[in-house]
């Protein structure tokens, strides 16, 4: 974000970041009522309402913290429960509520690009309206496509590791989920060695160029 000062970085990432992670996890919470799982539900965690699924540590300050010494945002709120013996199809019902977390970021991606658009539109009528819409749309844009990338990565506990044990024969699923008290430390080793850059850098480009190309940014 160009010719902005931290505090107005800061700002234009707040909202974003805020909802991107927040309705990632209420996502999960609303399909899993869907396909039969009421335990969410009945903790008041299938809302739009940020303030129930925010973790204070993973909401806000380690990614404010990432973004002043990186620039690079991650964070996460406090996870949805999820009783898989209450779902229909438990492996196939499991599989659809990790992956509803990922699909909320792209269509939240969506929706922040044609906010960007909404601000390059009023750019040449009310430039004090249209710098914070394009700020904050394009941040919007950035921060869920990261998300949903680094969500869908195959390792456990994140939602493609979800989504992959839930595709995975039973015993060798089995066998995949004792990785899961590793999983964030491979998730830091990738990052550290600059393999999760390498890997998801591509992706992320073509993603962002896709969204600017849809909602008319180019």
């Amino acid at each position: 974000m160009q010719d902005l000062t931290i505090v107005q970085e800061l700002a234009a990432l707040a909202l974003p970041l805020i909802f991107g992670i927040t309705l990632h996890e209420a996502a999960h919470g609303w399909v899993a009522r869907l396909l039969g799982d009421r335990t969410a539900e009945m903790l008041g965690r299938v809302t739009l309402n940020p303030v129930r699924h925010i973790d204070p540590l993973g909401t806000v300050i380690i990614p404010a913290l990432m973004y002043l010494t990186t620039h690079f945002v991650f964070g996460w709120a406090k996870p949805v429960p999820v009783t898989w013996q209450n779902l229909r199809n438990p492996r196939r019902d499991m599989a659809l509520v990790a992956a509803a977390g990922p699909g909320a970021n792209l269509l939240m991606a969506l929706l922040w690009a044609i906010i960007a658009h909404l601000g390059y539109a009023l750019g040449g009528v009310s430039p004090w309206v249209a710098q914070p819409l394009l700020a904050m749309g394009g941040a919007g844009v950035s921060i869920n496509v990261i998300l949903m990338l680094l969500n869908l990565l195959p390792i456990l506990p994140l939602d493609g590791g979800r989504v992959l044990a839930a595709l995975l024969p039973p015993r060798v699923s089995a066998r995949f989920g004792r990785l899961e008290p590793w999983g964030l430390f491979i998730v830091v080793g990738l990052l550290a060695t600059g393999i999760l850059s390498a890997v998801l850098t591509p992706m992320y480009g073509a993603i962002v160029n896709l969204i600017a190309t849809i909602a008319g940014l180019h």
